[in-house]
């Protein structure tokens, strides 16, 4: 049951709270003094402290509240505090609002707005708290996958990426063809890195090929190799991919710009492990774990004819989806402080803040050029969002920059379960304000 802390010197207050909090379930407690309600607060954990702002006498300027919300705070920055006074003043209630106080309600109050203020907020914080027991679950996971995987040093932070790197681990062990999809720069080939690592030919060579780096017409030699004179420039014997990936992982990113004739010999070596050299007849036999990535849409380009549909079956027994950094916020503040290094300048708060807004459409790679940029040329002892040199978000005309759409209101209050102080609190709104927004869109109120 909800713990709420009373903190009043006026008895028949607290009597009134009590009797009011009782007939909705909720337990309280009261304290007369700011020196009670401290040691209680230090004795017992309560979800919600409902306070005074005047304690001694004839005093109406608030100045004891204020002290007593700063206390609270300092100790208990998460503890959700009500300011409840007869002396309302309009500076003070913002000043304290500003400093995190969740609400600022008169004598003699509204039982009404009270309750439904307390009840948006308890909401809140079991939402607070199951956060930060999930956050401690993520961390306990990584922690594990640490302790029993090599990760090849990948920094990482964000469940999505957790459970992409989890899989390649479980998948590691087999011998099976693994495909990762993901844009480029996202860190496809580190997965790729770790499969390689927690595999049974862990100590074998790991060889990279990125497909769409190479002409077309040179790709097959690059994997399968060449005889000397089997093409124009071809003054010696060549080793293939192949040949050298022997007893390893063979890891092709951008697999989807294989020619057509490469890709027939490729899905002919996944099936037999025998290949030719060019200019060969001598079949070769080798032993290579075959991991691919792609940024393309294979299955559109079965459909247009440009890619094999029994070589994307071939290769795509365990799919890995990578998303874009994008889509793995969490990931960009750690990667950041990688980047970083740990005799790197410190980020500013305005900075680490640019960093968790920019889209970041070139990914990983994006991040670790801005980083390394701005850790060479900052001046300053921080780094600071001038330093970074990110490029302004396009403005909408149509609205003000930080005014949230319905999609996005939608979207806040599907992450905050149907609590409507939690979505608020994403969107940067009040209660009221999400409210009047959800009206406009035509969003119900459930």
């Amino acid at each position: 049951m909800p713990q709420i802390l009373i903190i009043d010197d006026n008895a028949a207050v607290a009597t009134a709270l009590e009797v009011l909090f009782s007939l909705h379930d909720l337990e309280t407690r009261h304290a007369s003094s700011p020196e009670q309600g401290l040691a209680l607060l230090a004795e017992q954990e309560f979800d919600l402290v409902i306070q005074d702002m005047n304690f001694t006498a004839d005093t109406t300027s608030g100045e004891e509240g204020q002290a007593l919300f700063r206390q609270i705070r300092d100790s208990w920055p998460d503890l959700p505090v009500i300011l409840l006074t007869a002396w309302t003043h309009l500076d003070s209630a913002v000043e304290l609002v500003k400093a995190g106080a969740a609400d600022y309600l008169a004598k003699p109050w509204d039982d009404g707005r009270l309750l439904t203020t307390v009840n948006n907020l308890l909401e809140l914080a079991e939402t607070r708290r199951e956060l930060s027991r999930r956050r401690q679950r993520e961390r306990e996971q990584r922690q594990h996958l640490h302790e029993r995987y090599d990760l090849r040093g990948v920094v990482f932070a964000d469940p999505a990426s957790e459970r992409v790197i989890s899989l390649a681990c479980q998948v590691a062990r087999s011998d099976l063809p693994v495909l990762i999809t993901g844009p480029n720069g996202a860190g496809k080939e580190k997965i790729a890195e770790i499969i390689q690592a927690n595999s049974g030919i862990r100590g074998g060579p790991f060889i990279a090929l990125n497909c769409g780096a190479i002409p077309a017409e040179l790709i097959e030699a690059e994997l399968f190799g060449a005889e000397a004179g089997a093409y124009t420039g071809a003054n010696k014997t060549r080793e293939g991919k192949f040949e050298a990936a022997d007893g390893g992982t063979l890891f092709l990113d951008e697999i989807g710009n294989l020619s057509l004739a490469g890709q027939m010999k490729l899905l002919r070596v996944l099936e037999t492990g025998r290949f030719e050299r060019l200019g060969s007849n001598r079949e070769r036999q080798v032993t290579v774990r075959v991991v691919s990535a792609t940024n393309a849409d294979l299955p559109a380009m079965i459909r247009d004819g440009g890619f094999r549909e029994d070589l994307y079956y071939r290769l795509n027994t365990v799919e890995l989806a990578l998303p874009a950094l994008s889509e793995r916020r969490e990931d960009i503040l750690p990667l950041a402080r990688h980047f970083l290094g740990d005799d790197g300048k410190p980020l500013s708060p305005p900075a680490a803040q640019a960093l968790q807004r920019h889209p970041w459409p070139g990914n990983v790679r994006e991040l670790r050029n801005v980083i390394q940029r701005a850790r060479l040329l900052a001046q300053g002892p921080r780094i600071e969002v001038a330093d970074l040199n990110l490029p302004r978000a396009p403005q909408r005309p149509s609205a003000p920059a930080d005014e949230p759409d319905r999609a996005r209101i939608v979207a806040a209050l599907e992450r905050a379960g149907g609590v409507i102080a939690q979505a608020a609190a994403d969107l940067g709104l009040s209660r009221q304000a999400l409210y009047r927004r959800m009206d406009r869109h035509g969003i119900p109120r459930e």
